[in-house]
């Protein structure tokens, strides 16, 4: 054959880097990521913001009683993040 082939040359296969086994890389790939913990200000920002609404401005007499509903769901909402209130 001469320089007008219709045949491409294969490429070369890609060298295969075997490590040894170590305790540091055994399950690597299954370790879960490592998530940053949120801070109190960044999360239930809605609920908290209505808790805060119906405190505030409140016409009840006992706006503490009124608003219970709203200031149970924002605990459940911190809860739910790992917070204690």
């Amino acid at each position: 054959m001469g320089w007008f082939t219709s045949s491409s040359p294969t490429p070369a296969q890609p060298a295969v880097v075997n490590q040894p086994l170590t305790p540091n890389n055994l399950a690597s790939d299954l370790k879960p990521e490592k998530t940053e913990k949120v801070k109190p200000c960044c999360v239930c920002k809605d609920e908290k913001s209505r808790r805060d609404e119906c405190m505030l401005f409140s016409q009840s007499d006992d706006p503490q009683e009124d608003c219970k509903s709203l200031v149970s769901q924002y605990k459940d909402c911190m809860s739910g993040f790992g917070f204690k209130i």
